[in-house]
C-alpha cells in the first residue's frame, strides 16, 4: 500500500487517472476494501490534482464512474452467487459485521447502498448483499450512483483542498523562516555594530587618563 501511495504522489497524467480508478473499482467489485480501502487512493488523487499533476474535474468524474461500475460488478457477483459469497474463507472472519451490514440493508433498504459507501466495510460489502437481496437493480443503480458521485467528489475535493492547504502552509513556514533568520543576521548585527561603538568611544578616554 505504502508503495502505491508513494508512487501516486509522485505520479501525474493518465496512469495516475488508470490507477486510482482501478483501487476504487477493486475494492467494491472484489472486496478488496478489507486491506485496501479506495478512499486512500481518491484522496491521494485529489492531492495530485491540487500539485497540477491531473485536473481535479477529470479526477471527479473518474473516481465516480470507477465507484458506480464496482458496486455494479459487486451488485451482479452478490445475485448471481448469493450467500455461497459469505462463506469464502476472506469472509469467514467478518461474520459479525456482515450481520450489521445484513440488518441495515434490511432496515434502511436502498439508502443503506447510498449510506453503505460512507464506511470502507459496508462499502465493499453492500452491493454484493444487495445483489443477495435480489434488491432491483434500478433502485441500486439509483442509490449507487448517487452514493458514488458524493462520495467520489467530496473525497477527491478534500485531497485536493488539503493537499492546496499543504503547499499554502509550507510557503508560509519557508517565508516564516526567511524572516526570523533575517531578524536575527539585523539583530546580531545592531548588537556588534553597538558594542563596536562603545569600545572605540572607551578607548579615547583611557588614553586622555593616561596622559
Amino acid at each position: 500500500m505504502h508503495a502505491i501511495t508513494d508512487w501516486l504522489a509522485r505520479s501525474s497524467g493518465l496512469a495516475v487517472y488508470c490507477v486510482v480508478a482501478a483501487l476504487v473499482f477493486c475494492e467494491d467489485a472484489l472486496f478488496f476494501g478489507f486491506v485496501l480501502p479506495g478512499e486512500t487512493a481518491v484522496v491521494l488523487g485529489g492531492v495530485a490534482a491540487s500539485q497540477g499533476n491531473v485536473s481535479v474535474v477529470v479526477m471527479c468524474v473518474v473516481v465516480a464512474l470507477a465507484a458506480v461500475a464496482g458496486d455494479s460488478v459487486g451488485y451482479e457477483v452478490g445475485r448471481r452467487f448469493g450467500p455461497r459469497i459469505l462463506e469464502t474463507r476472506a469472509l469467514r472472519s467478518h461474520h459479525e459485521r456482515i450481520g450489521h451490514a445484513e440488518e441495515l440493508i434490511r432496515k434502511r433498504g436502498p439508502a443503506a447502498v447510498f449510506l453503505g459507501r460512507f464506511v470502507a466495510f459496508f462499502r465493499a460489502m453492500m452491493p454484493a448483499l444487495a445483489g443477495i437481496s435480489r434488491m432491483p437493480y434500478r433502485t441500486f443503480l439509483l442509490f449507487n450512483a448517487a452514493g458514488g458521485i458524493v462520495w467520489g467528489t467530496g473525497f477527491t475535493l478534500l485531497g485536493y483542498f488539503a493537499g492546496s492547504a499543504y503547499q499554502k502552509v509550507e510557503r508560509t513556514a519557508g517565508t516564516a523562516v526567511a524572516v526570523v533568520v533575517a531578524v536575527i543576521v539585523v539583530a546580531a548585527f545592531v548588537v556588534w555594530h553597538v558594542r563596536r561603538r562603545r569600545r572605540e568611544n572607551e578607548t579615547p578616554s583611557k588614553s586622555d587618563e593616561q596622559s
